[in-house]
């Protein structure tokens, strides 16, 4: 599903109510079409598949990261003394992607 489609396969977008401009100001209406569009439809649902619920677990990350060793890179990037290892990120590049495929394959 592209987004901004709704559910009922209709492609158009959002139909805005079309009010006088004798009853609100113009500012007051901008104001009503923005909070109408920044609101989400009552029907819109998020669900986690199982193979990222499993990807999660597998990883183990708690959401936290190490702010000295941000901070270190940080630092090393602004003295132009960071370098990057190149081999190394193409063998976890490919590493990833065997792993991926392999799973894949297993699931067929």
């Amino acid at each position: 599903m592209k987004i901004g489609n709704s559910p009922d396969g209709s492609a158009g977008p959002a139909k805005v109510e079309q009010r006088p401009a004798a009853r609100k100001p113009e500012a007051s209406a901008a104001q009503d079409v923005v909070r109408q569009a920044s609101t989400p439809a009552a029907s819109t649902q998020v669900a986690i598949s199982s193979a990222a619920k499993l990807a999660a677990s597998v990883t183990g990350d708690d959401g936290s990261f190490d702010a000295a060793k941000v901070e270190r890179i940080s630092k090393a990037i602004s003295e132009g003394k960071f370098t990057v290892n190149a081999n190394a990120i193409a063998d976890k590049l490919v590493a990833n992607a065997q792993e991926l495929l392999s799973a894949r394959a297993n699931k067929h």
